[in-house]
């Protein structure tokens, strides 16, 4: 007989970055600064991500779309692939997410979608050691996740394909 699975997600709420910790500001910051770089002229939507690593180094992403749909890439992809291209064996701590629109300044929602948050799941299981998430939300607040697990708990992994 079946029977219910309950899935419980546990999210920080800040109501402003500057009641985070200065690191996390720090990063929320960079992850502003990395959406100004974005190539998003079709959507208007500009999207940074900041990862901090375990040597204390900040790297970023962006969105890059492409007017062939969907040759683009989301923010949080573009940091983490561009990692691992260049430092595969750099340990992610955390990940910051900002967006905001074009022509404007202040910053709206900016949570990962559903093929963001699989790749983040993905290095994340990759180091066997948890990614905090930042995430912009609306009204200036924050959402801190202690897992990227915590966005994705039924996650596709290396399990399912037996390996």
């Amino acid at each position: 007989m079946a029977h219910k699975l309950e899935l419980k997600i546990i999210v920080d709420v800040f109501t402003t970055a500057s009641e985070l910790p200065p690191d996390e500001q720090n990063l929320l910051t960079n992850a502003q600064a990395a959406s100004r770089q974005a190539y998003a002229p079709y959507s208007g939507f500009l999207v940074g991500a900041a990862l901090l690593l375990e040597d204390g180094t900040t790297h970023w992403g962006n969105n890059q779309e492409n007017a062939a749909y969907p040759s683009g890439l989301c923010a949080e992809r573009t940091a983490l692939f561009g990692l691992r291209a260049q430092n595969k064996n750099k340990k992610i701590i955390k990940i910051a997410v900002t967006a905001h629109r074009n022509g404007t300044d202040g910053f709206v929602a900016a949570l990962p979608c559903g093929a963001c948050r699989q790749v983040m799941a993905e290095y994340e299981n990759l180091q066997e050691a948890p990614i905090m998430v930042l995430m912009q939300a609306d009204n200036g607040q924050v959402y801190r996740c202690d897992s990227v697990s915590a966005l994705l708990p039924l996650q596709f992994s290396k399990e399912n394909l037996g390996l």
